[in-house]
Order: structure tokens, then C-alpha cells, then sequence
């Protein structure tokens, strides 16, 4: 029979192992290192996908990232879930390769009621090459303008569903950074060549399922099958062809072979994204947020993921910045218990204005509304 005590100490090792293997423990060395340890961040919006990373890279700065995306070193685009994310350029080929038919199955009956059909797709295919072949980039509208000229209707979501389908088949990626929350299109093979050697399915499966354990294991099947859109079954097949390059943490969770030791404590104060990985990247999210909590994360389940604070291993609540003033920028911190202990968070709140370039003006609490201190 499981105690308490045991059952504690149980979920403290799975948030220490957790927050180690994400980077949040020993820092990254580059934003390099963190998208190969972490494979795919999710990052449909792009300013805070870029303080994913800068929270786990040692010194970073909204520069170093954006150096990183201009170099080629991390591409954007929609690998899986129909969503887009940070991606190591090894992998965005082989994931779309298995991802990618299932989101196309979900869009099916939207792409009949909007008439997208093979003859559509090959119009603006043809379009997005002209106008992008060669090196060159364009923006969202004007991709959109340049089909609407040839008579394709883009009203609606029309136009993105029109580039989502085209990113998903390969063809097109985000490229150069245009503003702080937007990039320009380019080729994909033009952006990030494929390599001499592709992977197979299996091999690419395999490795995707070893690169999670890696950077956010301990993890399960389901935890995989949800983190990539794929079945359960392909989630079960993927722990079996990754062989020993993972290791069993549990009865049903895996780290990676190599993962660091998994002594220590899950100690320390983050403050993180909105749609950060450590809370986004589990299908299960009970270890380190319950369910009553994890509502405040996503008010209204309306898919809209608030900025976490972390405190050792553990969503304890939310935050926001206000507009950027002369005197600096405040921070409010929104926590989940009443008496719920912040201090420890200023240090992070530091290092969070020092990657934007931004002037910590100060850092206000919300009152709590109801609950026990903490």
C-alpha cells in the first residue's frame, strides 16, 4: 500500500527529473542546445516561445534567439498538432512525415466546405514558389495578396488555414524575423536544406520518442501521444523501436538512457511562458498542477495558456507584465494560494527583464481570493 509520504516523495522526484531534463535546473548552453535537447517547443506565439528558450539558455537574450532563428539554428513551423513550434532543423522533415496526415484528416472537412482542393493547392503552390524562390521571403499578406491577384479567395481563415497546409507539406517555413512577434515566409528546402540522409519512419519515431524522454522525461505513451498528435498505438510503437535509448523511470514512464542522476530535490523559483513546456509538453499535469489550478492556467479552456510561476516543481501562479512605461515595467503576480511565499521569484523577475532589454519598475500581488496559505 502507497503512503503519503512515499507518494510525496514520488512526485518531488518526478518534478526535480523533469525540470532537469528541460533545462531549468543547469542551463543550456546555446539555444541550439536547448531545441536539440527539447526537439519541438510550442510557439504560436512567437515573443513568448522566445523567453521558452531564454529561460533555459545561460546569458541569453531576445538577440541571442533571434541570432539563432536568423542562422538557421531552430526553425519555425507546424511539425505536429496543426500548431506551430520551435523545431530542431534534423527533425521538422521526418515529424511532418508522421504527423502530418493526421491533422490533415481533422482539416478534411473544413478544406471541403472552403473548397480546397488539389487544383487550389496547386495554384498557390505554384505562386509561393515564384514569389519566394530564390532567397527571398515575403509576409503573410503578401502571400495572401499574391494568391487573392490569381483569383484564389483568402477571406476568412482561408488564407492561413491556405499556408498551413502548405508548411505542413514541406514547402513552406517560417524564415526572417520581421518584428518581435512575427516572421516572413520562405522555401523551406531554400531556408534549411535536407541533409544527405533522411530517416525512416521507424528511425524517426524512434528518435522523436528518445528526444522527448530526453527533454522532458520522466514521460508516458499517452504523455507522448499527446505532446505529437499522434495515436496511442504509434505512441506505444515509439517507446518499443526507441530500445535502449530510453529506460524505464516507472511503470509507465521513461527517461532518457543518459538522463542525468535523479537524485536531488525539485527546489527553485521560475517564472515561465505562457504555453511553456513544462507545463504544456504532458498530457498529464497532475504532478506538478492540479486540476482546479490548472483552469487558472487556461481561464475559460479557451486555449489560451497564462504566463506560470513555478516554485519547486510546482504551478503555484500566474503573472502578467504591464505595458512598457517610461518608468519600467510592472510585473503582477497572480498567486493560487493565499500567503503563497514570493520572494524567491525576484531574482527570475530580473533575469526575465534582462532578456527583453526591459526595466523591472516593480512587482505587485493580486490578493488571493479564496484559499489556504501555503
Amino acid at each position: 500500500m502507497t503512503t503519503d509520504a512515499s507518494h510525496d516523495s514520488a512526485v518531488e522526484a518526478l518534478r526535480a527529473a523533469r525540470l532537469r531534463a528541460q533545462g531549468l535546473v543547469t542551463p543550456f548552453g546555446s539555444p541550439a542546445d536547448a531545441i536539440e535537447r527539447l526537439v519541438c517547443v510550442q510557439a504560436q506565439d512567437l515573443a513568448a516561445a522566445k523567453w521558452v528558450l531564454g529561460a533555459r539558455v545561460r546569458d541569453s537574450s531576445e538577440a541571442s534567439i533571434d541570432a539563432a532563428i536568423e542562422g538557421r539554428l531552430l526553425l519555425r513551423s507546424w511539425p505536429m498538432r496543426g500548431t506551430l513550434h520551435f523545431v530542431d532543423p534534423v527533425m521538422l522533415r521526418p515529424i511532418l512525415r508522421l504527423a502530418s496526415p493526421r491533422v490533415r484528416m481533422r482539416s478534411a472537412k473544413m478544406e471541403r466546405d472552403e473548397g480546397i482542393d488539389e487544383q487550389v493547392l496547386a495554384t498557390v503552390r505554384g505562386i509561393a514558389v515564384a514569389l519566394l524562390e530564390g532567397g527571398r521571403s515575403a509576409t503573410r499578406d503578401e502571400l495572401q495578396a499574391a494568391w487573392s491577384a490569381a483569383g484564389v479567395s483568402t477571406t476568412g481563415q482561408r488564407g492561413y488555414h491556405l499556408i498551413w497546409l502548405l508548411a505542413s507539406e514541406g514547402l513552406l517555413c517560417n524564415g526572417p524575423i520581421e518584428t518581435r512577434a512575427r516572421q516572413r515566409f520562405v522555401l523551406l528546402d531554400e531556408w534549411s536544406p535536407a541533409g544527405a540522409s533522411d530517416l525512416g519512419d521507424d528511425e524517426a519515431l524512434a528518435r522523436l520518442f528518445a528526444g522527448y524522454a530526453r527533454g522532458h522525461g520522466p514521460v508516458s505513451a499517452r504523455d507522448f501521444a499527446w505532446w505529437t498528435g499522434l495515436t496511442l498505438t504509434q505512441a506505444r510503437a515509439a517507446v518499443d523501436l526507441a530500445g535502449g535509448a530510453v529506460t524505464a523511470w516507472d511503470d509507465e514512464r521513461f527517461v532518457a538512457a543518459d538522463a542525468p542522476s535523479t537524485g536531488g530535490s525539485a527546489s527553485g523559483h521560475h517564472v515561465l511562458a505562457p504555453f511553456d513546456e513544462y507545463f504544456l509538453g504532458y498530457g498529464d499535469r497532475s504532478a506538478f498542477c492540479s486540476p482546479d489550478d490548472a483552469l487558472r492556467v487556461v481561464p475559460g479552456k479557451n486555449g489560451l495558456f497564462l504566463p506560470i510561476l513555478v516554485r519547486d516543481g510546482e504551478v503555484v501562479g500566474t503573472w502578467r507584465r504591464s505595458p512598457e512605461r517610461r518608468a519600467g515595467t510592472t510585473v503582477t503576480l497572480a498567486p493560487f494560494l493565499a500567503g503563497c511565499e514570493l520572494d524567491g521569484f525576484r531574482p527570475a523577475l530580473d533575469r526575465w527583464a534582462a532578456f527583453w532589454s526591459a526595466r523591472l519598475a516593480g512587482v505587485e500581488v493580486e490578493p488571493t481570493e479564496v484559499g489556504p496559505t501555503a
